[in-house]
């Protein structure tokens, strides 16, 4: 690894050691935008390619393969927009403008979650029982909202999580006066029939309106439509991504496992544990996104308005 690429991992490792609640989506922007600042590329082609390595380096470390290429290829894509509307300037002019266009863009996606978390509220009213699977801070935010407008909300978390983390999640949630009951993830069949609604986030929302999501997800939406429990995703736009995946088995390698276990040869993947799993949109109810609540099927008109 050369220094340039280890600059780039340390910095993105090291802004989310700063905010543990920090999504990786954002940190992957808030490196890119440490790249365009700290440049010695002298042309627009040379900084576009030490963009395109530093999204390889973070898409090499062992967080959300799927979140940060989205976030990735979508912040390009919106920075390159400036230099096509400032096609005169010099390259020092035009560092400057994708600079700030950067800023802009890291804005608009920071107050994402609370835009998706305000739109969640009118689903939550009277009492209301929610079963989470995965730890999410959106879903966290909309929870706490909810109950400082005094919503009475039942929260039941499956224990999908590392437990150290799980109790975290619990203890924020019970320090803002909500109830919090963690099941077992095998309870998941048995409990549905008593809730309301499940909220679940995403690592990557793909073309068709599924999710990439923790692994369990798909289990969790099976048993919420066996039992016509309406299932809502909450999740940035960053996260649409450019992949149409058929089956479980369809998906890229890249979803499913860490970095440092496929570099590892001698690891054999097929003994080892998917991280995520896919979940058709033919389960999913709703997805709560900073462009809106969406429909499964409004996600491909919006990611082709992402993307042109």
């Amino acid at each position: 690894m050369s220094a340039k690429e280890l600059a780039v991992k340390e910095h993105f490792l090291s802004v989310l050691l700063e905010n543990d609640a920090k999504s990786p989506a954002l940190a992957c922007i808030e490196t890119l935008l440490e790249c365009v600042k700290k440049t010695k590329a002298t042309t627009l082609t040379e900084l576009n390619n030490e963009l395109k390595l530093a999204i390889s380096v973070i898409q090499n470390t062992d967080f959300s393969y799927m979140s940060v290429s989205s976030a990735g290829e979508l912040f390009l894509r919106f920075i390159s927009l400036a230099v096509l509307d400032n096609p005169d300037q010099n390259f020092s002019e035009c560092q400057k403008v994708l600079w700030h266009r950067g800023q802009q863009f890291l804005r608009k996606i920071s107050a994402s979650a609370e835009k998706i978390a305000l739109l969640s509220q009118s689903f939550m009213r009277g009492e209301t029982k929610i079963l989470i699977h995965g730890q999410n801070s959106i879903i966290l935010m909309s929870l706490i909202m909810a109950a400082k407008k005094n919503q009475r909300c039942e929260v039941y978390l499956t224990d999908s999580e590392p437990k150290k983390d799980l109790e975290l999640f619990v203890k924020q949630l019970r320090a803002e006066g909500i109830n919090c009951t963690v099941i077992l993830f095998a309870a998941v069949g048995y409990i549905m029939e008593k809730m309301d609604m499940v909220f679940v986030g995403a690592e990557g929302v793909v073309e068709n309106g599924g999710i990439v999501n923790k692994i369990g997800t798909l289990t969790v939406a099976i048993c919420a439509k066996a039992k016509n429990k309406p299932l809502y995703v909450l999740t940035e736009s960053i996260k649409f991504y450019r992949v149409y995946p058929l089956n479980q088995s369809d998906m890229p390698v890249q979803f499913k496992y860490f970095a440092s276990v496929l570099k590892d040869e001698t690891k054999d993947i097929s003994r080892e544990h998917p991280l995520n799993d896919y979940t058709p949109p033919e389960y999913i109810s709703l997805l709560f996104t900073d462009l809106g609540i969406l429909t499964p099927a409004a996600v491909s008109d919006e990611l082709i308005k992402l993307y042109l």
